[in-house]
């Protein structure tokens, strides 16, 4: 089981998802309570071992703005959230990054459709940290996905067992308060996620 840790900012929960085998750490660059800056993202992704994929996370912005800012930031992905459409990841092939995109359940569900590596189905409101009805996309997303959307370290292997991803992808999930990671909870997801995989 594939596990993304997403909408980090301190270098101690950095520390905690690296220890506890996560395989993919996520820094908000866009309008977020989780934002950070890319100078902040270099420093953090910098403390990230090779085998651990380092993800800059936009929603809205410009290819252009995305391609100078992940520059900038130091990352080895590049996610975007909502909306992009396909044009926007044909213009940062050549970046040489992972590509990860991410939306609700009513998006194209056929990993690389819009020419990315990585899919993650999302919550219908988007970060809003609220469970769903995971199974509704049991069987239909191809290739290398990722459920996200109100997972926990208490649902986290009910939701796999309802879906069947690939991965699971948690932000506010291992928080204490919005924008506020917990390494005891980044640890016990981490574990949860691995068992029921």
């Amino acid at each position: 089981m594939y596990v993304k840790i997403c909408g980090l900012r301190e270098p101690e929960h950095v520390t905690a998802a690296v220890e506890a085998g996560a395989d993919a750490i996520g820094f908000v660059l866009t309008r977020s309570s989780r934002r950070v800056t890319p100078e902040r993202a270099r420093e953090l992704a910098a403390m990230v071992p090779p085998h651990v994929l380092t993800v800059a996370v936009f929603a809205g912005e410009s290819s252009e703005e995305v391609r100078a800012v992940t520059l900038e930031a130091g990352v080895r992905a590049v996610q975007l959230h909502g909306d992009h459409p396909h044009e926007d990841f044909t213009a940062l092939k050549d970046l040489g990054v992972t590509l990860i995109r991410a939306g609700a359940a009513s998006v194209d569900l056929r990993c690389g459709a819009f020419d990315e590596d990585l899919l993650i189905i999302d919550a219908p409101k988007p970060g809003s940290g609220e469970p769903w009805d995971w199974a509704v996309v049991r069987g239909r997303p191809a290739g290398r996905w990722m459920l996200a959307g109100g997972l926990a370290p208490s649902n986290v292997a009910e939701a796999i067992a309802a879906a069947q991803p690939w991965g699971v992808d948690v932000s506010s999930g291992v928080e204490v308060a919005p924008g506020v990671k917990d390494a005891g909870l980044i640890r016990s997801f981490i574990t949860a996620a691995r068992a029921a995989g």
